[in-house]
């Protein structure tokens, strides 16, 4: 079982949750997700099965856009719905904040920018996460990393309650997205309600629901996964922004031993989509002096 699954996934599970119930369902041993989402969020989760996890660092590197609607006014320990109210304070001040004002400060964040990860997140302190050390009530010093934000349109703003999308780097929190916004309007925010609309390749249109995929699962003879079958994407999606190369047979062979080789029209660096006909082989890496070099293979299947 090799492919990934476009799972949108549902509020209330974590990612790994999900993840689980979505390996019972496909009766696969071997399957990662490609970034966590939050229990609050909702949306685009891949999951890879199989051969399709040595692509799953390419997915987690990839770019994301997300739905978010913003409470002004309360800002909470978590950045989120789920968490208590540090502060309450800026309920006023919120109340007088205008479409004008919030325009220019969310402008503020677009382009290359500093976070600091939130104490409720899966990073980890000496090998402890974050958010173990946060329940145990206990606060630790963040080093501040950069992310970027490629653009944030604001959708919706009535009631102290906002709705943005955002598109972003890697490793961004849009938890701590809308507590910095709040802190700069001084009036405190958290996040109401997150959707992941896209993560790389893969948008909404190529979701599929857990309720969805246990109803086909019922509707299917015992042990017949055809029909949920027809839900998993073909692995090279994840990285179907590299470019292709075809290689001759004996080429493929040579590359798959790990050996480097020769072939006419390589790009003159980064990495490469590796084909032998129409089955794609791997990952591979153009070397200083033209070749290309096996990076991550796939066995055979």
């Amino acid at each position: 079982m090799n492919g990934i699954l476009v799972l949108d996934k549902p509020k209330g599970l974590s990612s790994n949750e999900a993840l689980q119930k979505a390996k019972r369902l496909y009766n696969v041993r071997k399957a990662g997700h490609t970034g966590s989402l939050d229990p609050l969020a909702t949306g685009v989760l891949p999951l890879c099965f199989g051969e399709a996890t040595k692509l799953s660092q390419f997915l987690l590197d990839s770019d994301k856009r997300y739905r978010v609607v913003i409470q002004l006014g309360v800002r909470t320990d978590t950045g989120d719905a789920e968490g208590s109210a540090i502060s309450s304070k800026g309920t006023a001040r919120a109340v007088d904040i205008g479409p004008e004002q919030l325009s220019r400060a969310l402008e503020e964040f677009v382009g290359v920018i500093e976070q600091v990860p939130p104490m409720y997140s899966a990073i980890k302190q000496q090998g402890v996460p974050l958010y173990k050390l946060a329940r145990e009530g206990k606060e630790v010093e963040r080093a501040s990393r950069e992310v970027t934000i490629h653009r944030i349109e604001l959708l919706d703003f009535e009631n102290c309650e906002l709705t943005i999308e955002v598109s972003c780097s890697k490793g961004t929190y849009v938890r701590t997205l809308a507590d910095d916004l709040g802190e700069m309007l001084g009036c405190g925010a958290h996040v109401r309600e997150l959707r992941r609309l896209q993560a790389g390749d893969f948008d909404e249109s190529t979701c599929v629901t857990l309720d969805q995929l246990e109803e086909f699962s019922r509707d299917s003879d015992e042990g017949d996964y055809a029909v949920i079958d027809e839900y998993l994407k073909p692995m090279d999606r994840a990285v179907a922004y590299l470019p292709e190369v075809e290689l001759p047979d004996v080429t493929a062979g040579w590359i798959l031993q790990g050996q480097p080789v020769l072939v006419r029209h390589l790009p003159k660096e980064g990495l490469v989509r590796l084909y032998q006909g129409d089955r794609f082989i791997g990952i591979g890496s153009i070397l200083d002096d033209g070749r290309v070099a096996p990076r991550r293979m796939i066995a055979d299947q």
